[in-house]
């Protein structure tokens, strides 16, 4: 490989860190914490959170 070869390269298409399975595993758990908290700051931030998770399946 050249040096313009390596310059000019695109870096490979990055892999998915999650999977479907694991999105619905955290908004379970998401799910079963909320229940839990009484901190209405805390449980505005795992609605959040959940509804982010939920775009993904």
């Amino acid at each position: 490989m050249t040096d313009a070869e390596i310059t000019t390269r695109e870096p490979g298409r990055a892999r998915a860190l999650l999977s479907t399975a694991d999105f619905k595993l955290l908004r379970r758990a998401l799910e079963s914490h909320a229940k839990l908290t009484e901190d209405r700051d805390e449980l505005a931030r795992i609605n959040a959170l959940h509804h982010r998770l939920g775009t993904y399946n």
